[in-house]
């Protein structure tokens, strides 16, 4: 028999999993699939430093951004250029031996109609799961990733990354990030929708520049409003945009483009030079121009306006160069969800949980009911891990946010408290979390009382595999059951111990009441409803009792399960 008892919840198995034991050098790819470009990063990982060190680049310009105009989603041919793409990542890393593959797709699969086909034909054909990621998501792993390249000295830092389909603007100091933002301006996307003169027409680029200045401004603004009156603002840049823009001004200025170009500098007034002349060239012109691609010519003054105007709103004079970004920070934060980073980006090792009691306390959640109900839910998962179900601890931390936020829906309405719980943590933007993860945790939250999962319930059939049906389908089962045992909300039973019996097939909950006269029939009562999906989908019998003998006869009218 599987035994456990559970009195107070052990904050220790809320977090990641510990460090590796071995301490050799690993091998890790990591994978941007954006609306422009797909980019891949080789690393080689050194546990005892910690660092990494990239031993490969791989980068292909697929332009996923270009929306069908029927369909408003990838076209055939963006997504046969992808899939082609992510093939020979995949080829590439596998050369190099790389113990995994993380990949993750921002703005243009995420707001593509059949972005989710998209990304089942790459798992079926190039058998490499993607992570669609949110744009405040996004933001967080780039501002990983330039941690991972550049120190800034305890003084405030603003990251711009301009992509194909967003912009992402974020303010730091190197210790926990004071704000993040993702805007829908990119440069392929203001490309495909504004420019259609060639060179760009005077009234194009005059509608073009207010529609920047307009769209980020609100970005801008709030960022500000995280700096201190005495602080002076720093500007970093990330991206293909950036990095071009900087080896044509290095070009002129040095003669040659340094490699790298990251730390190199470039001035308010050598970047409005150039935003001036590329907008009076022809594409042809600018194809001319050194380091200048056949697909960032088309696109480069979209991206040049936005900087520009992010500059003069931001009030810097100069940009620093940093060639770290999405696709390092993803590599960053694989490290630190596995404890080998604990010294300056030690503030990120508990990124989910401080962005889920966040969220617990926007919506007024009670704090304790739900550490009660986590409790419950965790010590039901490993009494019954290995004989009901085979989840690790990947899945256990979901459930642990479902728990801690179950109850949220209560902040909208009490009445069908469960689906509005869906809703709110659905558009929540938990940090930390992939859009999918996100997703199965607003579906076991929403499952914890009422009906049970069904296909006929969209949200349930917009789970994308099978896989993640049935962790919702087990994981709310058991969450069903932790709700029941805190009905009252007041911590009736002071402590509880769980047994399985794989022969019997019999889960037993042996309950010691908080107070010696409290029979707990309302948590008897409201358990033998809850419980009954968990018995129906594991075919076994759960039965409960009070610890007290006095208390098991006051509860022996039919209150008591046995």
């Amino acid at each position: 028999m599987v035994e456990s008892t559970a009195l107070i919840p052990d904050p220790s198995r809320l977090t990641y999993p510990s460090r590796f034991d071995s301490a050799r050098d690993r091998i890790l790819a990591a994978i941007d699939v954006g609306t422009n470009s797909i980019h891949m990063v080789v690393v080689k990982i050194q546990p005892h430093l910690p660092a990494f060190t990239i031993i490969d680049r791989e980068k292909e310009t697929v332009r996923l951004g270009n929306f069908s105009e029927e369909t408003g989603g990838l076209s055939a041919g963006a997504i046969e250029r992808g899939v082609q793409s992510l093939k020979r990542c995949r080829a590439i890393a596998d050369s190099f031996q790389a113990e995994e593959i993380l990949a993750v797709a921002t703005s243009a699969v995420r707001e593509a109609s059949n972005g989710n086909d998209f990304l089942e034909r790459v798992e079926q054909e190039v058998g490499l799961s993607v992570n669609l990621i949110s744009g405040t998501e996004e933001a967080r792993r780039i501002y990983l990733g330039v941690l991972s390249g550049m120190e800034f000295h305890s003084r405030p830092h603003a990251i711009i990354d301009i992509g194909g389909g967003s912009t992402e603007l974020i303010l730091g100091t190197g210790e926990p990030h004071r704000f993040l933002s993702s805007t829908k301006v990119g440069a392929v996307r203001l490309t495909g929708q504004l420019v259609t003169t060639n060179p760009i027409s005077d009234q194009e680029f005059t509608y073009l520049s207010a529609y920047v200045r307009g769209r980020i401004e609100p970005a801008v603004e709030d960022l500000k409003r995280h700096l201190q009156p005495e602080e002076r603002l720093r500007l970093v840049g990330t991206s293909g945009t950036i990095e071009c823009l900087a080896a044509l001004v290095a070009h002129e200025r040095l003669g040659f483009v340094p490699d790298p170009l990251n730390g190199f500098q470039i001035s308010l007034s050598e970047l409005q030079d150039w935003v001036e002349r590329l907008r009076h060239m022809t594409y042809s012109e600018r194809l001319a121009l050194p380091e200048m691609s056949a697909r960032r010519a088309e696109i480069i003054v979209a991206g040049a306006v936005i900087l520009q105007n992010v500059m003069e709103m931001l009030g810097v004079e100069t940009l620093t160069v940093c060639e770290r970004a999405l696709r390092e920070g993803v590599v960053v934060d694989w490290m630190i969800t596995r404890g080998l980073i604990e010294n300056r980006m030690q503030f990120q090792s508990s990124v989910r949980e401080r962005n889920v009691i966040n969220t617990a306390q926007k919506y007024q959640v009670s704090g304790e009911h739900s550490d009660r109900v986590a409790q419950y839910a965790l010590a039901l998962f490993d009494v019954t891990q290995g004989t009901l179900h085979q989840w690790g601890d990947p899945e256990r931390q979901l459930l642990w946010a479902a728990a801690i936020l179950h109850n949220c829906g209560h902040f909208i309405s009490h009445s069908s408290h469960h689906k509005h719980s869906y809703y709110l943590i659905r558009n929540g933007e938990l940090l930390g979390y992939t859009e999918v993860e996100i997703e199965v945790i607003a579906n076991i939250a929403r499952y914890h009382r009422k009906s049970t999962p069904k296909k006929k319930h969209e949200n349930y059939r917009n789970l994308p595999t099978k896989y993640h049906r049935q962790v919702v389908s087990h994981l709310s089962a058991l969450l069903r059951v932790a709700v029941a045992l805190d009905r009252r909300g007041i911590g009736a039973i002071a402590q509880i111990d769980y047994g399985f019996d794989p022969d019997s097939r019999v889960l037993s909950l042996r309950l010691t009441p908080a107070l010696a006269d409290d029979d707990c029939a309302s948590e008897f009562w409201n358990l033998n409803d809850k419980k009954l999906w968990l018995e129906e989908l594991f075919e076994i019998k759960v039965v409960a009792e009070l610890a007290s003998e006095l208390a098991s006869e006051v509860s022996s009218g039919g209150a008591l399960t046995r």
